[in-house]
């Protein structure tokens, strides 16, 4: 009985250190010493490392441009503000109190590097898509700068949840907002009445209730972020007799998924600081003061029921297609680029570890510069980052589109 009772005893102390050890042992496996980056996402997609690797040589004292196609209640203000009040440059943004546009030169140049809302206003029209931008870019900017170098120009654009995004963007409507002014130019025009129906009669649809919002098939709201990411050339612009619905939307979600791949950087609402991270590697600039997350948002206070969100996922089913691969597609990205910067970092201390040895066995005294290894707080150095440093709250959107 005794021996019996002195096993067990021994079998309830063996068990758990045995399954530790079993846990550290496929850890070596799965994560090899040294390499503290975090374990592989999973994907959905096929992405290739020339996917997930969006540094860009962005030289902002040559002739290259960024620009930022800005979708409706995506965070795009929020962001459009970060981009001309809150990156560190050698020649900042000039913008003036009472003033919606700021004028963002190169150093010691006349010439815009950002076109933007907040840089050179609506220059292509109310929230141009990628329709419009990609046609109307290359002209304007000829036409306002005298010197016609050929220009690098570097898309980017912010994506937010679907259901969220639409939600916004009724209360927003009901406000009395109306973008009726947008061009929504392509092929050289704009869209017929009888192509681009209007939901609503009278100057706006202030007072408009969700389900009227809904109701009404021509709403551009419906799938917003793909007709905006999309090049419309493809499917006959607005005219919706050139093809099957069926086939248009297949051309539209491809295009759209496509366009957003290619550009140099997209970010998402829900992910402001890892969209800081990504924006500030792609482009080799960095920001003054961190993004915020920000959780109350008139879309996040919709008491929705499950039915009327499943009716507003059908309505955007094609974003929501989009979405989900921007998603998978931005995560991967961010761990690609952290491990990326992991593993410098690893090079850089490995390499004066060396030359400190080297140092040491030569008989010479260590320079003080030397100690400590490494690039830290200021400019290109690595944050010490854990996950704690990136919220899991999911939106940030302080402010309204601002009526111009």
């Amino acid at each position: 009985m005794q021996l019996h009772t002195g096993f067990r005893s021994w079998t309830l102390i063996l068990v758990p250190i045995l399954a530790v050890l079993f846990v550290m042992i496929g850890y070596q496996y799965i994560c090899p010493a040294g390499d503290d980056s975090p374990a592989k996402l999973p994907s959905k997609f096929n992405f290739t490392e020339r996917d997930l690797d969006r540094h860009v040589e962005f030289n902002i004292k040559g002739d290259d441009v960024i620009v930022f196609l800005h979708i409706q209640k995506t965070g795009g203000t929020t962001f459009g503000r970060h981009l001309v009040r809150n990156i560190r440059l050698e020649q900042p943004c000039d913008c003036k109190p009472g003033q919606k546009k700021c004028t963002c030169h190169r150093p010691g140049k006349e010439e815009s590097w950002l076109f933007s809302r907040f840089s050179t206003g609506w220059s292509c029209g109310l929230h141009a898509d990628w329709t419009e931008l990609t046609n109307c870019v290359p002209v304007i900017m000829d036409k306002k700068e005298a010197q016609r170098n050929k220009r690098n120009f570097y898309y980017i654009t912010m994506l937010r949840d679907p259901v969220s995004r639409y939600l916004s963007e009724w209360k927003h409507v009901q406000r009395g907002a109306t973008w009726k002014t947008a061009l929504h130019m392509c092929d050289g025009r704009s869209p017929t009445q009888d192509e681009l129906p209007t939901c609503y009669s009278g100057d706006d649809w202030s007072g408009v209730t969700l389900t009227e919002f809904m109701n009404c098939p021509s709403n551009l709201a419906n799938n917003r972020q793909v007709r905006m990411l999309a090049d419309l050339s493809l499917v006959g612009c607005y005219n919706l007799s050139s093809m099957n619905e069926s086939q248009r939307n297949q051309i539209l979600l491809g295009s759209a998924m496509s366009n957003l791949k290619n550009m140099a950087f997209y970010g998402l609402t829900e992910f402001q600081r890892k969209t800081q991270y990504l924006f500030e590697r792609t482009f080799s600039l960095r920001f003054i003061s961190a993004f915020t997350q920000i959780n109350s948002t008139r879309a996040a206070n919709v008491d929705l029921s499950e039915l009327v969100r499943r009716r507003i996922e059908e309505l955007n089913f094609l974003d929501v297609q989009l979405y989900e691969y921007a998603k998978d597609l931005f995560l991967q990205r961010f761990q690609f680029t952290r491990q990326r910067e992991h593993q410098e970092v690893r090079l850089k201390r490995r390499e004066e570890r060396r030359w400190l040895r080297e140092q040491r066995e030569q008989g010479r005294p260590w320079p003080t510069k030397h100690r400590g290894g490494g690039n830290r707080g200021g400019g290109g150095g690595l944050e010490k980052e854990t996950d704690s440093d990136f919220p899991t709250t999911t939106e940030d959107y302080t402010s309204q589109v601002a009526h111009w």
